[in-house]
């Protein structure tokens, strides 16, 4: 008499296959071309927005400790992409008091930030920038710690509650910078509030894992950034409006 397969190994195989599967199509998240949209809108314009990427270049961008943007940081279907290992990306220009919007989309357990008046003084621009974090909220290991979930200001504020999206959907994102105060916004709602250098913000910071940076959170103009964190991240509709003198921020939307 022939052997004979144990049906119960038969359906823990095909589970096991099917689950693999799942999970493969779950990783390959991608963005489509129509998604990719990069452009002011006529108000925004008039509102004195401006693009830092049009979906075509990458000319208000360099990799940090680069003059030029390497390979590690690119464009796929419209929209700015980590490709593979090439570093944070910066922008050539630094920025002093202004209204930052843009959207983002992470791969399945990814992670990513958004950096904001950093230089380049140290290692990477995390030594002295203020970070909002970008992460997979359910698959990321990162994700126990409510100062390292989406919409944080990293290491630092959590926030009150979870405002992201899952995977395969986009994030959108305000931040002001404004003299000393800054604030984080996702998905319309605020998620850290704080005066850069106040008594509150230094208990902040000396209770963090930046309290050995000596310059950290200490600038008030720098580059913007995006954090090569080793995953695949996409992001879109990246535009700033600077708040000269006599420019009142509009604030998010």
């Amino acid at each position: 008499m022939k052997n004979k397969t144990p049906l119960f190994k038969i359906f823990g195989s095909a589970a096991i296959s099917i689950s693999l599967l799942m999970k493969g199509c779950a990783s390959d998240v991608g963005v489509r071309p129509e998604e990719c949209v990069n452009e002011l809108t006529a108000n925004e314009y008039n509102e004195g927005w401006e693009l830092l990427f049009d979906g075509l270049s990458l000319r208000h961008w360099r990799s940090f400790g680069e003059s030029e943007t390497n390979s590690g940081w690119g464009i796929e279907s419209g929209c700015l992409t980590r490709l593979s290992w090439g570093g944070d990306l910066i922008t050539k220009k630094e920025y002093k008091d202004f209204e930052l919007r843009l959207d983002w989309k992470i791969s399945d357990g990814g992670n990513s930030g958004i950096f904001i008046r950093g230089d380049e003084g140290g290692k990477s621009i995390s030594q002295t920038a203020h970070e909002m974090q970008v992460l997979d909220n359910s698959g990321h290991w990162d994700r126990h710690d409510p100062k390292h979930r989406a919409g944080a200001y990293y290491d630092m504020i959590a926030p009150d509650h979870d405002t992201s999206k899952p995977v395969g959907f986009w994030n959108s994102v305000y931040i002001i910078a404004h003299e000393e105060h800054i604030e984080f916004w996702l998905n319309g709602k605020r998620t850290a509030s704080f005066d850069q250098g106040s008594d509150h913000w230094n208990s902040l910071y000396h209770k963090s894992k930046f309290s050995k940076r000596p310059r950290y959170g200490s600038l008030l103009s720098g580059s913007i950034g995006l954090q090569d964190h080793w995953d695949k991240v996409w992001y879109r509709a990246l535009r700033i409006r600077v708040l000269d003198k006599g420019i009142s921020p509009i604030g998010p939307h």
